[in-house]
């Protein structure tokens, strides 16, 4: 029943999510955009390669195939979260004539100029050494979601220790020049520098965290580290077992594993460690961001299925 319950709601979210702009989204009747409308939205595959998963909405929707419903070609996706299950079939219905042409065509480009992901982002931290731009791979259900986190705040701002550090603070720090596939997204604006910036620049703010202990400001980030994070890259093949782990565990001496359910509450909530308006954003934006709609699919459901209701 929760399974249902939770599959129309999706449905119904595609669809009021229609119902707030001047677009028509009247035929992500699946709600698929609920999840796939965020830019940065990426798989991490094999050898740190990743696989975004972004769509955008207008390209999509302007598109030839702009006016197909999503399950008419992604037939063996029926469940959240579906992922692996690329398998596609065009021709239930379209191209049944031309199914040998299209059996060669390379479909996974289809959707490549609809994808907004950062390929480059330069990090002074020591973090960044061994962790690529996407570092989440191991929870197959969450991690496209926790790595499009990447273009809008610091690793720290989720995995600092704050147990071992008082007087916290999130505030914006402006982030070195990133390159985008796509059109590049986040904040090109910090509403504490008044600093503007045009979106070709290529340039973003992000939320990261700071101490005021002994009423001066500090970003918590580990770039004293950093040095010795390389140098353990270039011999690490080398290193015994115990060598590795006592390295690791000193570079990851305040940091802080959480599982989803906690990191996710810990920003998108009424309780949250951000103070969003003091950040800057909106009340329309603190509102979506505190109760966002897919918190829950990632946090109170390991799997659930699409009810056939648009059938005919």
């Amino acid at each position: 029943m929760k399974r249902l319950v939770l599959s129309i709601l999706l449905i119904l979210s595609g669809y009021f999510l229609s119902l707030g702009t001047a677009r028509c989204f009247g035929l992500d009747e699946g709600g698929c955009l609920t999840c796939h409308q965020y830019p940065g939205l990426v798989s991490l595959e094999k050898n740190n390669e990743f696989k975004p998963v972004h769509i955008d909405e207008n390209k999509f929707f302007s598109s030839p195939h702009g006016k197909i419903r999503c399950e008419k070609c992604h037939t063996a996706v029926v469940k959240v979260p579906h992922t692996g299950e690329t398998a596609t079939d065009c021709t239930t219905e379209c191209h049944q004539k031309d199914a040998k042409k299209i059996a060669t065509y390379p479909l996974k480009t289809l959707h490549q100029g609809e994808h907004s992901y950062i390929v480059r982002l330069e990090d002074e931290s020591s973090c960044r050494v061994c962790h690529p731009i996407y570092p989440h791979s191991k929870n197959k259900l969450v991690r496209a979601f926790l790595n499009m986190h990447t273009g809008f705040m610091f690793c720290e701002v989720c995995h600092i220790n704050r147990a071992k550090v008082d007087h916290l603070v999130y505030d914006w720090e402006d982030s070195e020049n990133a390159d985008f596939r796509g059109k590049p997204f986040g904040t090109y604006f910090n509403p504490h520098t008044n600093k503007a910036h045009k979106a070709d620049e290529h340039f973003i703010s992000r939320i990261a965290v700071f101490s005021l202990e002994g009423g001066t400001k500090q970003r918590l980030v580990n770039t004293q580290d950093t040095s010795a994070a390389k140098e353990f890259m270039l011999a690490s093949n080398s290193l015994s077992a115990k060598v590795k782990k006592q390295k690791l565990s000193h570079f990851h001496r305040n940091v802080e594993r959480k599982e989803i359910s906690v990191a996710c509450n810990e920003c998108h909530s009424t309780e949250s460690i951000l103070d969003f308006k003091k950040l800057g954003f909106d009340e329309f934006k603190t509102k979506h961001l505190i109760y966002i709609n897919i918190k829950g699919l990632v946090t109170k459901y390991k799997v659930f299925y699409f009810p056939k209701l648009f059938d005919n």
